[in-house]
């Protein structure tokens, strides 16, 4: 019999990065969060949770699908964040 073995991935530092990307992104469009969240359709409290450094609160691919067309961005960029590009 095969030898289950569970393996813990650590994603912290990836959604701390979504975080930021969101963030940067939302600004450069001169959205609040709450303009972004109303787009979107989540709440504000749900926005700011995303983009909070110390909250690291997981996200569906359709909230940043959302996002990403929102912010008229391709959603690679929120996922490989380079603010210098």
């Amino acid at each position: 019999m095969p030898r289950t073995h569970t393996v813990l991935f650590d994603n912290s530092e990836r959604y701390r990065e979504l975080g930021y990307a969101i963030a940067y992104y939302r600004k450069r469009r001169g959205f609040t969060q709450e303009q972004l969240a109303e787009r979107i359709g989540i709440s504000r409290q749900h926005m700011a949770g995303i983009e909070a450094p110390n909250m690291l609160r997981p996200t569906s691919l359709e909230v940043i699908f959302n996002i990403a067309t929102v912010l008229d961005i391709e959603p690679y960029m929120l996922l490989k964040f380079n603010p210098e590009k």
